[in-house]
Parts: C-alpha cells; structure tokens; sequence
C-alpha cells in the first residue's frame, strides 16, 4: 500500500504541472512545437546508456552540489560559492530537462502513460534547478534536487525496481 503511496504522489505533481503548462500554451504555440509526423530520431543508445552518460552524471552533480553535510567538525555547506559554479550546475540541470525529453522520444518510450509523466516531472525539476542555480538561491536549488530525486526513485519503483535494490545494497556495504 505505502509503495503505491509514493509512486502516486509524483505522478500527481508531475499531471499538475502538465495540466498548469497546458493551460498556459496557446494553440499556435502546441502546433508549431509538435514534431512532424515523418520526423526521426536516434535512439541508437540503449536507456542503460542513456541514463549512465547522460542523466545519471548531470543528476549527481546537482545532488552533489546542493545541501549540508553536518559531522563533528562543524557544518559544511555543498551549494556553489562563485558565479561560475552556479552557472555549472545550471548547465547540468539543464542536462536533466532535456532528459525528459529524450527519455520520452519514440523508441525510448515504455509506454504513453506513467512513463511520460515521469518523463515531464524530471523536466519541470531540471527547470526548477535551472532557475534556483540563476537565482543563486540555495533553498529553492535544494528543493529541486528532492523534487529530481522524488521523480527518479517512483520511476525506477515503476520501471526498474531492481536498481533500488542495488542502490539499498550498495548503502548498506
């Protein structure tokens, strides 16, 4: 019951934010961004590649980059200190929006349901990404990476239940 819980819970964020981006596009706007219908993609690289070269690290490196690590020694803050490194992680989170989008191209999609809405939610948390690390403000930039995470661990339950069980393992070592 609890599993169901948490894949519902970001399934229903990312249909809110799909309906909020619907309802603020226009019909010339929709039209004029659908692909042709003769249009063709590569999707040579397989998702394991997909999400080890190009998700993957992009992910971490907003994980890596926002937070606290508290221990003996004091309080050590992970967020960027210099204008460059804000512009690094914006850089990545928008590795992760454009993730999205390819993990939702024909070929690579599972199926038209759940899978597109994950696909969306990881989108909408890159933007939320991008705009904190433009703003510099490390509150919300922390709330994108809980917002990623949220997305990618009711994906995997969904999708890849297994690579939650590896990650647990590799915890627990």
């Amino acid at each position: 019951m609890q599993l169901n819980t948490l894949r519902t819970i970001p399934a229903l964020l990312a249909i809110t934010s799909l309906g909020f981006l619907a309802a603020c596009s226009s019909p010339e706007e929709t039209a004029s961004t659908a692909p042709s219908e003769d249009a063709t993609y590569n999707t040579s690289l397989n998702m394991q590649e997909v999400m080890a070269m190009v998700l993957e690290p992009a992910s971490d490196i907003l994980w890596d980059s926002g937070g606290w690590v508290t221990d003996a020694s004091g309080t050590e803050e992970l967020f960027p200190s210099t204008d460059e490194g804000w512009a690094y992680v914006r850089a990545q989170a928008a590795v992760v929006v454009e993730s999205g989008n390819i993990l939702a191209l024909p070929g690579r999609a599972e199926d038209n349901d759940a899978w597109m809405i994950y696909s969306e939610g990881l989108s909408q948390a890159g933007i939320m990404a991008m705009q904190a690390a433009e703003a510099q403000n490390k509150e919300d930039f922390f709330q994108a990476g809980a917002q990623l995470y949220s997305v990618c661990t009711a994906c995997h339950q969904a999708y890849n239940p297994d690579i939650l069980n590896r990650f647990d393992e590799e915890q627990a070592d």
